[in-house]
């Protein structure tokens, strides 16, 4: 299995959610790009880290 942690930063605030942009590493193309988080979750956060895990 292999995990990889995707860092993100907020990016847009709107009515229910929150969109937060992938900040990629250097030289490196996005994973997922943006990703929407509801506001009851996300709450004042400015970033987020998101851990994937690749099964195969």
């Amino acid at each position: 299995m292999s995990e990889t942690k995707i860092k993100f930063e907020l990016e847009k605030q709107n009515k229910n959610s929150v969109r937060y942009k992938e900040v990629p590493k250097d030289g490196m193309p996005p994973i997922l790009g943006s990703i929407y988080v509801q506001k009851w979750y996300a709450g004042n956060s400015k970033y987020l880290e998101v851990t994937v895990n690749k099964v195969e």
